[in-house]
C-alpha cells in the first residue's frame, strides 16, 4: 500500500470520535494500520469497523496505569507502534472562585497525567526495540493563554505544550520524535458541552457562544476534525524528521507563535 505512512502502525487515544477519529481515518488512507484506543469499547469498535481492516479497537483508560500497560503490551504484540497520537482529553470550566478539587483532579488525570504516562509506556518500547517513532500530543490554543472561565483546562493544555517540549528534548537522541498540535475551536461533539457551559456562566442562549467563536476565527469558521488530519500526517511522517519538540498551531489563524 502506498501513502506517507505506508507500513506504519499507529495508535490514536480518544480515537473513536471527533479529532481522534479524523486522524485515524486519514492515517489508514495514508497506509498505516491504526489502533483505535478509547475508553468506550463500543465506540472504538464502531469506528474501527467503519475504517475497515486497517483498524482495530482497544479499550484504554488513560487514568489507569494497568490499562496503559495492557495497551502498550497489546500494541507490542501486534508489531510495535511507530506512531502514537495522544488525543484523549476532557473539558470542564468554572470561574476561578468556583473551581473544585474534583474538577481539577479529573481534568489533570486525563489531559496531563494520562498523556504523560501513555507517552512514557510507548516511548520505552520504541527505544527498547530501537524503533524510530513519532509521538504527537494534542494540546490546544487554550494552552497558549489564560481564560477567565477555563483556568483548569487552559492549565492542563499549557502543561501538554511544556511536556511536549521536555519529552521532545529528552527522547530525540534515542530515536523518538515528540511534537504536538494546538487546535483552535473545532466543531466536535465536545463543543455541545462547552457551549452549554458558556451559556450557563455567560447567560447566553444555547448555540450563541459556538456561533460567536466561529465568526471570530480569522479563517471565517470553526475548525472541523478533518482540518487537523493533514498536520497529524505531516508530524508522523518522514517529512517532519527534523521537527522536534514543537507544538504546531492548527487553528485558522487564531493564535500566532
Amino acid at each position: 500500500m502506498s501513502g506517507k505512512l505506508a507500513g506504519k502502525y499507529a495508535a490514536v487515544t480518544g480515537g473513536a470520535g471527533g479529532i481522534g477519529r479524523a486522524i485515524a481515518e486519514r492515517y489508514a488512507v495514508e497506509g498505516a494500520r491504526v489502533c483505535i484506543a478509547d475508553i468506550s469499547e463500543e465506540a472504538a469498535s464502531a469506528t474501527a469497523a467503519a475504517i475497515g481492516p486497517a483498524a482495530h479497537p482497544w479499550r484504554l483508560d488513560v487514568t489507569s496505569a494497568e490499562s496503559i500497560a495492557a495497551f502498550a503490551a497489546e500494541t507490542e504484540r501486534r508489531g510495535g507502534l511507530d506512531i502514537l497520537v495522544n488525543n484523549a482529553a476532557i473539558f470542564d470550566m468554572a470561574p476561578i472562585l468556583e473551581i473544585t478539587e474534583a474538577s481539577y483532579d479529573r481534568v489533570f488525570a486525563v489531559n496531563v497525567k494520562g498523556l504523560l504516562f501513555t507517552l512514557q509506556a510507548i516511548a520505552r518500547r520504541m527505544i527498547a526495540a530501537r524503533r524510530r517513532g513519532a509521538i504527537i500530543n494534542l494540546a490546544s490554543q487554550a494552552g497558549r493563554r489564560g481564560e477567565a472561565l477555563v483556568g483548569v483546562y487552559c492549565a492542563s493544555k499549557a502543561a501538554v505544550i511544556s511536556l511536549t517540549q521536555s519529552a521532545g528534548l529528552g527522547l530525540i537522541r534515542q530515536g523518538v520524535r515528540v511534537n504536538g498540535m494546538a487546535p483552535g475551536v473545532v466543531d466536535t461533539p465536545m463543543w455541545t458541552e462547552v457551549d452549554a457551559l458558556f451559556a450557563r456562566y455567560e447567560n447566553r442562549a444555547i448555540g450563541e457562544k459556538k456561533r460567536l467563536v466561529g465568526e471570530a476565527v480569522p479563517y471565517g469558521r470553526m475548525g472541523r476534525p478533518g482540518d487537523l488530519a493533514g498536520a497529524a500526517v505531516f508530524l508522523a511522517s518522514d517529512d517532519a524528521e527534523y521537527v522536534v519538540a514543537q507544538t504546531l498551531n492548527v487553528d485558522g489563524g487564531n493564535w500566532m507563535s
